[in-house]
């Protein structure tokens, strides 16, 4: 079993949008000072959004952009083969 994610972290899925930028700001709320967004493949450019939305609708000018990675993983299927799938780091920081 996996380890849990940590407190900090928000994984960006299946869900619709709103979803995650409730999570986010509810992290930000509790006083977190940095959150984590994090998705890979498709959900990316719903982490992407999720960010867009808290920094320009919810939060303007309290939560800035401190760093984003990107990156590949390598994922096996079902059926034994291998895909590389692209993935996504956005760090939002208090100001």
């Amino acid at each position: 079993m996996a380890a849990p994610a940590p407190s900090n972290v928000v994984l960006v899925g299946k869900k619709p949008v709103m979803n995650y930028v409730l999570a986010t700001l509810t992290l930000l709320n509790q006083g977190v000072q940095e959150v984590i967004v994090k998705a890979r493949g498709r959900a990316i450019s719903k982490a992407v959004d999720t960010v867009e939305i808290v920094r320009n609708r919810f939060l303007p000018g309290q939560v800035d952009v401190k760093e984003i990675k990107i990156g590949s993983q390598e994922i096996t299927s079902q059926d034994g083969r291998t895909s590389r799938v692209s993935t996504i780091e956005i760090t939002l920081a208090r100001t």
